[in-house]
């Protein structure tokens, strides 16, 4: 593992980013893992993916696109973690009651699953979130028949919350929030 980089990604790699995310739109499980479809992804402008990318490359400061990097400089998976500040509404319309970060897109591609990146992706976002964003409680989304996920995120630590977000539509109708508070030193 120790030839594989974990770093925010830079704003000349759109497209890097638009790829990986359309290998994750092509995952069996992608239509209960992510709130978008493929067809969709697909056809979206080069501009849409620019944009996209700036928001969270290196240096951002509402959100950082992390993405584990092989030796050859495949970019093997990446999730993206953003602030959501208290007092605005999240993606759902719900309240945002603190200063948060929201970790969603998480992706591996299947060959590289089981072997720590995931484990080093989630290390590099939380300590993006605590220590450059100064958050005190991070949080994810999750769909209730999404078993996988949800296995991965209490092995690191995060616990549901009890909210359930309704999202609808083709994408199903229970994601689950999972959240992991910060454990303040003294």
């Amino acid at each position: 593992m120790s030839s594989f980089v974990i770093r925010s990604v830079r704003v000349d790699e759109w497209r890097a980013a638009k790829e990986l995310r359309l290998a994750a739109l092509r995952d069996p499980v992608a239509h209960i893992a992510f709130l978008e479809a493929y067809e969709e992804a697909v056809g979206r402008p080069d501009s849409f993916w620019q944009e996209r990318v700036r928001k969270g490359a290196e240096g951002a400061t509402g959100a950082q696109q992390i993405i584990a990097e092989g030796p050859d400089g495949e970019w093997v998976g990446g999730l993206v973690v953003f602030v959501e500040e208290a007092g605005t509404t999240d993606w759902a319309g719900c309240a945002v009651e603190q200063l948060q970060a929201h970790i969603v897109g998480v992706f591996m591609l299947p060959e590289h699953r089981g072997c720590g990146l995931t484990d080093v992706l989630f290390d590099a976002a939380l300590e993006w979130a605590w220590e450059a964003a100064g958050v005190e409680r991070v949080r994810l989304i999750v769909h209730q028949d999404n078993a996988r996920a949800q296995r991965f995120y209490r092995r690191v630590g995060f616990v549901p919350s009890g909210v359930t977000v309704s999202v609808g539509g083709e994408f199903g109708d229970s994601e689950l929030e999972f959240v992991l508070e910060r454990e303040l030193q003294p």
